[in-house]
């Protein structure tokens, strides 16, 4: 079964953030209106661009999407 990428970004949570994309699922935890279900790029990008106030770039979106991709393929 496939996961969200919300669920993928969680595992990068950490209460002291140690780079950009821990700061990016710290604040993504506390966004309630993030689109949780998603598996789509341009929904998730798309909502970025809207409500992302939190994010320091979008390539950092764009980083973890990669990985999020590549860990998928491996499965």
């Amino acid at each position: 079964m496939k996961i969200s990428f919300y669920h993928y970004l969680m595992k990068f949570r950490d209460p002291k953030p140690k780079d950009s994309i821990s700061k990016f699922a710290n604040a993504a935890y506390e966004d309630h209106s993030f689109p949780k279900g998603s598996l789509t790029y341009h929904e998730l990008c798309n909502y970025l661009e809207l409500n992302g106030h939190y994010l320091e770039s979008m390539i950092v979106f764009d980083q973890a999407w990669d990985m999020f991709l590549n860990e998928e393929k491996q499965k």
